[in-house]
């Protein structure tokens, strides 16, 4: 999943960056409003971080702008004492909001529940025949069995298992595994696909051939 980070303090940016990478999200960041919404109209993100305060383009423009044309879910970030900017936030579109300080671990946590309904998926936990899959705790069970997949592979599978009975094209999964700066063989979603279905079973990802990957709903 590719999260967008549009904060202007660096410090607090390098963090959310580096705890978001650590919970395996590739992530773009933007500096100030103007960069935020040109890379948030420019890539599907699954989800996007939003500052309010934000130098040449304030974050409730930022949001405005983006929901005449999208539907990403955005998560903002408000001083503690700003009931206002909430609210107003909230009005503009905003999916969720989170007061500084806060910790990253809830951050992480606002934002698998913010993808998992906006793919229609409330719930943590998919079961597709015997596999389950663990949005929550990121892990995969097969007959109850616990599956050891790489940081891509389950990024790839969770892709797949969001979009389940959707057609997810080669440059989606691109778009959606990878952050701008990865420069990554575009032979590695064979080997990744090749890996789960060793792993998992043959049968739970199909391959349309020219198009791309989908897990039959």
């Amino acid at each position: 999943m590719r999260i967008l980070v549009v904060e202007d303090e660096p410090d607090l940016q390098r963090v959310v960056a580096a705890a978001l990478r650590e919970a395996d999200y590739a992530v773009d960041t933007a500096d100030d409003g103007e960069e935020g919404l040109y890379k948030a109209q420019t890539w599907d993100y699954d989800a996007i971080v939003l500052d309010v305060m934000l130098p040449k383009r304030d974050g409730w423009s930022l949001l405005a702008a983006l929901r005449e044309a999208k539907t990403t879910p955005v998560l903002m970030l408000t001083a503690r004492d700003a009931v206002n900017d909430r609210v107003r936030g909230l009005d503009l579109g905003a999916d969720d909001y989170l007061v500084k300080p806060f910790e990253l671990s809830e951050l992480t946590a606002r934002l698998r529940a913010l993808i998992r309904r906006s793919k229609g998926q409330p719930r943590p936990v998919i079961d597709i025949g015997e596999v389950r899959i663990d949005t929550a705790s990121k892990s995969v069970t097969i007959r109850g069995v616990p599956v050891a997949l790489t940081a891509k592979e389950y990024s790839l599978l969770e892709i797949l298992t969001l979009h389940r009975g959707v057609l997810v094209t080669r440059t989606m999964i691109y778009d959606h595994l990878f952050d701008e700066n990865d420069e990554s063989l575009s032979n590695l979603v064979d080997v990744y696909v090749s890996n789960i279905r060793r792993k998992l079973g043959h049968d739970l990802i199909t391959t349309r051939r020219g198009h791309g990957y989908i897990i039959e709903d």
